[in-house]
C-alpha cells in the first residue's frame, strides 16, 4: 500500500511519515506543490495526504491537475484554513475527504483507512481469492475463516497479488509498494517473502506461481 505525503512543514511531515509506516504503509514526501506535480504525473499511489498552503503550487492546483490527468486516487486534503469555502473547493476539485489542523494522529489514521478501504477495494471491505479473505484497511488476512500469521511485508505483497489476481506482477512492481524512495530494499526481499507466503498458502490450494524472468502470479490450484 503507497502513499504519498505533500506537507511543507518538516516537522508534521516526519510525524505522518513515521505514523504511516507504523501501520505498514510504504510512504514517500515531498514539500512543495511543482515536486507533488511531477511526482503524480509518473508513479502511481494508493492514497494521497495533501496540504493546500504549499510552495510554487497550491494544493488546489495540484489537485486541480491530478484530476485533470483522469487519476481517481483517493486524495485526503490538510490545511489550516478550516473554512466553508475552502472546504466546498476543495470537494468540488475532487477531494475525498479534508481535515482541518491540527488534527490527532489517530483520527487521520481513521481517515485514511476508510478512504485505502474506498479506493482499492471498491466500497468492499475486503478482497477475496477463494479460501483466502484479505481485510485491507484492517490489515489482517484469513485463511477459511481462520486467521493467517502474516507480517507486514507478506502482507503487503499479498494484497498486490491479489488486488492483480490472474496477471503477472513483477518485482519492482512489488518493491515499489512496499517500500518508499528512502528504504533500502534488499536484493532478495522479494523473493523471501514471497517464498514464506507460498508455504502458507499451497496447503490450502492457493499457488504463487513465478513466471521466469517477468514475476509472480497468485492462482488457485486445481483440485485434480
Amino acid at each position: 500500500m503507497r502513499v504519498l505525503i505533500v506537507e511543507d512543514d518538516p516537522v508534521l511531515a516526519d510525524g505522518l511519515t513515521r505514523s504511516l509506516r507504523q501501520a505498514d504503509y510504504a510512504v514517500d514526501c515531498v514539500h512543495d506543490g511543482g515536486e507533488a506535480d511531477h511526482v503524480l504525473a509518473t508513479q502511481s499511489y494508493d492514497l494521497v495526504i495533501l496540504d493546500l498552503g504549499l510552495p510554487k503550487l497550491d494544493g488546489f492546483e495540484v489537485l486541480r491537475r491530478l484530476r485533470r490527468r483522469g487519476s481517481k486516487v483517493p486524495v485526503l486534503m490538510l490545511t489550516a484554513r478550516d473554512s466553508l469555502q475552502d472546504r466546498v473547493r476543495g470537494l468540488d476539485l475532487g477531494a475525498d475527504d479534508y481535515l482541518a489542523k491540527p488534527f490527532d494522529l489517530p483520527e487521520l489514521e481513521a481517515r485514511v483507512r476508510a478512504l485505502v478501504r474506498r479506493g482499492q477495494s471498491g466500497g468492499s471491505a475486503a478482497l477475496t481469492h477463494g479460501a483466502l479473505t484479505l481485510d485491507v484497511a484492517g490489515r489482517r488476512a484469513t485463511l477459511n475463516g481462520d486467521p493467517l500469521d502474516l507480517s507486514a511485508r507478506e502482507l503487503g505483497v499479498l494484497e498486490v497479488l491479489m488486488m492483480r489476481s490472474g496477471r503477472v506482477v513483477g518485482k519492482e512492481q512489488l518493491a515499489e509498494q512496499l517500500y518508499g524512495w528512502d528504504e533500502e530494499v534488499g536484493a532478495n526481499a522479494i523473493e523471501v517473502y514471497v517464498h514464506r507466503l507460498r508455504r502458507k498458502l499451497e496447503p490450502v490450494g492457493v499457488s504463487i506461481r513465478t513466471i521466469r524472468g517477468l514475476g509472480y502470479l497468485l492462482e488457485k490450484e486445481s483440485n485434480g
